[in-house]
């Protein structure tokens, strides 16, 4: 039911979220078998987990693909951003730092064009 809720939304959903939709259909479900599934579905690398800047967790199906995050700190939009637009960086934290960043779910935060105005 948990991935049904993850697959069903079209853009990445929280605890809350799924729960909400949980309790629709099973009235006596409990958020804390939601926590426990998502926890062991990441584990699992079957779903990625990232904050989007209104303090909540939230999740995506990882084979709905690698995809990363621009967050307006001002208005709060979020642009999606392809895996390759970080090629380079990753390629420079290998190459001068001798680090592997983990980019498969990554938010950076900033200002969208309207609200450098």
């Amino acid at each position: 039911m948990v991935i049904e809720a993850l697959h069903s939304a079209d853009e990445h959903v929280s605890v809350e979220e799924i729960y909400s939709q949980l309790r629709a259909r099973y009235p006596y479900a409990n958020i804390s078998t939601v926590y426990r599934t998502l926890e062991l579905l990441k584990e699992l690398g079957l779903v990625t987990e990232t904050v989007l800047g209104d303090g909540r967790v939230r999740y995506h199906p990882a084979d709905k693909g690698h995809h990363h995050h621009l967050v307006c700190q001002k208005c709060g939009r979020v642009i999606d951003l392809p895996e390759s637009a970080l090629f380079a960086m990753e390629e420079t934290f290998l190459r001068d730092y001798h680090f592997k960043p983990d980019v498969t779910h990554l938010a950076i935060f900033g200002l969208c064009s309207d609200c450098q105005q």
